[in-house]
């Protein structure tokens, strides 16, 4: 298995600082993810945070976006397009969507399946835009029931143009029920992209080598699959997974810890 490198998305970091109570720090971030051993971060390249992260070795792997994909109408012109071109010219590949829960953050309405087609109507025309842009385009996994994860699911493997393809998040998927590396195994030929984090049931495990997921078993699969992108954390350091560690020190031994994996 040959990939792109070690990314973080940023919501990692910003739920870190939350939990810790202190103001945000992009230099702060893009410092401790090299130190770290990472090779970039998942963030909206604007000009003068991707001239920081470039002071410190970081490079930027995909940005991300949540929209309200089962909507009728949603503004690509206003916000994917120019958020496409932004990454593209800073050197990234993947533009990760994420569909958005109907009714709201801390609500998750169930879906109708004509709203899970119509997700995979919206997500075929953001691969257009990012064809253009010659940039992967990978629905986001985030629903944490099996009803509107599977139909998201669905919005991919039926609903979208065959270029569509997935962004699996291990820790959303446990959650709502489902082993990620089936997901890896079933579907290989639309796995673009990851946000890698353990559980302890619907508890955010601190790094990637304690918890439910067997990440062995995952880093097998991809191996077998002949994964070829970026491997990216999404570490959940909040009140429900109480870490005693760093952000920075967590990150290394993740990132250790998917080395030795692979070395095997």
């Amino acid at each position: 298995m040959i990939i792109k490198g070690f990314s973080i998305a940023i919501y990692s970091w910003q739920e870190r600082y939350h939990f810790d109570q202190r103001e945000f720090s992009w230099e702060e971030v893009f410092r401790e993810c090299a130190e770290a051993g990472l090779n970039a971060v998942e963030f909206d390249p604007e000009p003068e945070l991707l001239s920081l992260a470039q002071k410190y070795g970081i490079s930027v792997s995909g940005s991300y976006m949540g929209l309200n994909l089962h909507e009728d109408v949603i503004p690509l012109e206003e916000t994917m397009k120019p958020l496409a071109e932004r990454l593209a010219k800073a050197g990234g590949t993947d533009l990760v969507v994420n569909a958005d829960p109907k009714g709201g953050w801390g609500v998750a309405l169930p879906k109708t399946e004509d709203e899970f087609k119509r997700q995979g109507e919206h997500l075929s025309r953001i691969a257009l835009i990012g064809e253009e842009w010659g940039l992967k385009v990978s629905l986001h996994n985030h629903a944490d029931e099996k009803h509107n994860a599977e139909g998201d699911l669905r919005s991919v493997i039926e609903y979208a143009s065959p270029n569509v393809g997935l962004c699996v998040d291990t820790g959303w998927a446990h959650v709502a029920g489902y082993d990620p590396t089936d997901w890896i195994r079933k579907y290989p030929d639309r796995i673009d992209a990851f946000h890698l984090r353990n559980q302890f049931g619907r508890i955010p495990s601190e790094d990637l080598l304690e918890g439910d997921i067997n990440m062995q078993k995952l880093m097998q699969a991809l191996a077998e699959t002949e994964y070829n992108g970026w491997l990216s954390f999404e570490l959940l350091h909040n009140a429900e997974s109480q870490p005693v560690r760093t952000m920075k020190e967590d990150i290394k031994r993740s990132v250790d810890y998917l080395k030795l994996l692979a070395a095997k």
